[in-house]
């Protein structure tokens, strides 16, 4: 569960995730994430489904998303791309979109585009059970399962792979086997467990 506290201030977080709060705070309904007529019409074209609410006021707000673990990733300038899905709340400053990811989006059955988060401030991302954040160099690029994969930060290149599983390794595989490769520099934010996929046990 996340406690934010709010002293006038206001949080984005995903619709229906505030499961308690004190004091006087007001809670309202953002249309297409809380971008606008653009926001709403490209997230339609998009298919990235993400409905948000706006909490703003003094006290105490409490969110949870299904008993998952939630994570604070600080921002400061940069861009986080994560699931939609995975993304529960933003400091109300921070700026969403959505952005092309290639055949990973295909992979995942998630779609072609994933969210973004952008400025400074703070956002919690969920996870099924507690992510570790895996640095990528560019001397260790880094595979992953695209079940497993929540969000990453920095200049990353993804690329989407096929032919190999994981689970093959002990005998578990069944069905084509995907993965997403990043190269460069930053970060990615992977769960110990995995999602359903379109393309099998990944």
């Amino acid at each position: 569960m996340l406690a934010v506290d709010m002293t006038g201030d206001a949080v984005k977080a995903k619709n229906g995730s505030m499961v308690a709060y004190d004091g006087q705070i007001t809670f309202k309904k953002m249309t297409g994430g809380g971008e606008g007529v653009r926001g709403m019409v490209t997230r339609r074209l998009t298919g990235e489904q993400m409905t948000v609410m706006e909490a703003k006021g003094h006290g105490t707000c409490y969110f949870a998303d299904r008993a998952s673990e939630i994570n604070l990733v600080n921002l400061t300038g940069e861009k986080l791309y994560v699931e939609s899905s995975n993304l529960l709340c933003t400091d109300a400053g921070l700026r969403t979109g959505t952005t092309f990811t290639g055949l990973r989006g295909g992979a995942t059955g998630n779609g072609l585009f994933t969210t973004t988060v952008e400025g400074h401030g703070q956002a919690a991302i969920t996870s099924d059970g507690q992510a570790v954040a895996l640095r990528v160099s560019s001397q260790y690029p880094l595979q992953v399962d695209p079940g497993a994969y929540i969000a990453h930060t920095g200049n990353l290149r993804q690329s989407f792979q096929s032919g190999v599983n994981f689970r093959t390794f002990i005998g578990e595989g069944s069905g084509e086997a995907f993965q997403i490769r990043f190269e460069g520099e930053g970060l990615v934010y992977v769960q110990p467990s995995e999602r359903n996929t379109i393309g099998g046990d990944v």
